[in-house]
């Protein structure tokens, strides 16, 4: 049984109590927890929704930017909020990476949670230095197996999907690489400018435009499925290194136990406002793609990641205190 399932127990046995708090959600305001300060693609995304779920849902969505702790502070806040669907957090695929990076965390991230909707997947793109020598995947593997421990990649910050991301390409193709952490994406990519690194899974909105230049080489984008932000940019996985797929997704998340029908109403607002064209062309701004699923669906890709991560990032010791 998927760990998410029990929030669904929860939550219908709450409703069938409180019929009426479902049938009249919202009634006040709804908080809209942003785990970081504003700025950033997880801000833009959250006040871009809650601009259109406002409407939906006939009272003001209101963003509230609670950073720190690497989201754990923004997340620990929702966690302990009333399960009664007028407090929710936005979060990203680092959500799912957390409990493999933190010792203990002051919430259980499959239990203390209800999956409420998936806003969309946001592609890396691995991308090299021309005096890498690397055109394709291939290559690049090819010459991380030739220099073992030699390929230097950076990270934007260790332990996050640009650090994991490597990680998981190095254990799926069997290379050793260095690891040059950084403290954010845009240092590393001015060091990839320069040479001093050779690659460095960046997000799309850091790399499209030295793509765009030349200046950095693209050699596939780490989603499933190529990406619209990237259109011609083939995937990792259909570049050489089959099973490969990282994601920067975003979804919606609330109190367990947050009643269904709260769930369900909350669900719909962010379906009908990733179905607005301008809000696909803004999401692809930030280099995320909107995709629709309901809510079981999210909560069993939630923890399909939270797997799928510990099994990486435990052998790893890759630790954050």
């Amino acid at each position: 049984m998927l760990k998410h399932a029990s929030w669904v127990c929860g939550a219908l046995a709450l409703a069938a109590s409180f019929p009426s708090l479902g049938q009249q959600f919202p009634t006040r305001p709804v908080r809209l927890v942003v785990p970081y300060p504003p700025g950033g693609a997880n801000d833009i995304i959250a006040r871009l929704l809650a601009n259109r779920m406002t409407e939906q849902l006939g009272h003001n969505v209101v963003v509230d930017n609670r950073g720190g702790g690497n989201t754990i502070i923004g997340s620990e806040l929702v966690a302990k909020a009333p399960p009664d669907g007028h407090t929710v957090l936005i979060i990203a695929a680092g959500h799912a990476i957390n409990p493999s990076l933190y010792p203990k965390l002051p919430y259980d991230t499959a239990k203390d949670f209800a999956p409420v909707s998936l806003v969309g997947d946001g592609a890396y793109v691995l991308v090299a230095h021309p005096g890498a020598g690397v055109a394709s995947v291939k290559e690049l593997i090819a010459l991380a197996k030739a220099k073992a421990g030699q390929v230097v990649y950076a990270s934007s910050s260790i332990g996050n999907l640009t650090h994991l991301a490597a990680e998981l390409f190095a254990s799926l193709a069997g290379v050793k690489m260095l690891h040059v952490p950084y403290k954010g994406g845009g240092p590393a990519m001015t060091d990839l400018l320069g040479g001093r690194v050779q690659i460095f899974f960046s997000t799309v909105a850091v790399a499209r435009p030295h793509l765009q230049s030349g200046k950095i080489r693209g050699l596939g984008v780490t989603t499933a499925k190529r990406t619209q932000a990237l259109p011609d940019m083939p995937t990792i996985a259909e570049a050489g290194l089959a099973g490969y797929e990282v994601s920067g997704w975003y979804g919606l998340i609330a109190p367990a136990a947050t009643p269904k029908a709260a769930i369900a109403k909350l669900h719909e607002a962010v379906q009908v406002a990733i179905r607005q064209p301008d809000v696909k062309d803004k999401l692809l701004g930030v280099g995320v793609e909107a995709v629709e699923m309901s809510s079981a669906q999210f909560g069993a890709r939630i923890d399909a990641e939270l797997a799928k991560w510990d099994k990486l990032v435990r052998p790893l010791k890759i630790t954050v205190e």
